[in-house]
């Protein structure tokens, strides 16, 4: 972005509507501030998080160890993204891939603790509660790139070529073995509600968080557009006013 990425000062709060930047400004400016230590945060989650995946790892065919790790995967996109924004080498189209991971997995994990909190039941409650807020966090900080990318549609559009073939090869083709999401807590043929099995409950709750993120990062996109317009459209008034 801008030379402001590289210092300390966190960049310009963008006029976009409140459903779009739902977290408190002060805790942006905090988080942008203090972008190195929310890098920091996230690498630690990713190890975590490839340690905690390793029994899948192996149970699953080596090429297909990319769409394994899904929540590490994206702390490790939110982490390299900030990186290269402090750096002053943002990456729009990593951005993407961290806003679409940390908006998809922050909220499929706690949606499925809570879709099968039954069978969780075995899951010491401080592991629970750990997952179920961490998760939610990630949430909150996939809100803060807004400040520091314009979402460029190419760059949207390499997210959801990602995150599609994950749902591909997590519900519907494997590609190589079983499915490759997140084991689950019953079987998959499990029935649930309204018909549906566990698999596709699972399933519907991590489509509809992928068309969640792909709308609101296009709606960001849109509302950014429309302030440089009428930004436009103000230095053009102003001219013709000022001219003789």
């Amino acid at each position: 972005m801008t030379a402001t990425s590289a210092t300390s000062r966190p960049p310009e709060r963008p006029p976009v509507p409140k459903h779009l930047a739902p977290v408190p400004r002060a805790l942006e400016d905090l988080g942008l501030r203090f972008a190195w230590l929310v890098v920091a945060i996230n690498l630690a989650g990713t190890a975590f998080g490839f340690w905690y995946y390793s029994g899948q790892f192996a149970e699953t065919p080596a090429v297909m160890w990319p769409w394994v790790p899904d929540s590490p995967m994206a702390t490790l996109f939110i982490a390299l993204a900030i990186a290269a924004w402090k750096l002053g080498r943002e990456q729009p189209w990593l951005t993407a891939l961290a806003f679409f991971g940390n908006v998809i997995l922050g909220l499929w994990t706690p949606y499925t603790l809570l879709v099968f909190h039954d069978a969780y039941s075995g899951l010491h409650p401080l592991m629970y509660q750990f997952l179920f807020w961490s998760h939610l966090a990630m949430v909150v900080q996939a809100f803060v790139l807004y400040r520091i990318t314009d979402f460029p549609v190419r760059s949207v559009g390499v997210a959801l070529a990602w995150y599609w073939s994950n749902l591909v090869v997590d519900y519907f083709i494997p590609v190589a073995g079983d499915p490759h999401h997140t084991i689950i807590p019953v079987a998959r043929e499990t029935p649930m509600f309204l018909e549906a099995d566990a698999l596709g409950v699972v399933a519907a709750g991590e489509v509809t968080f992928t068309l969640l993120a792909a709308f609101l990062a296009l709606a960001i996109r849109v509302a950014k557009c429309e302030r440089d317009r009428r930004r436009a459209d103000a230095g053009v008034r102003r001219r013709d006013e000022s001219a003789p």
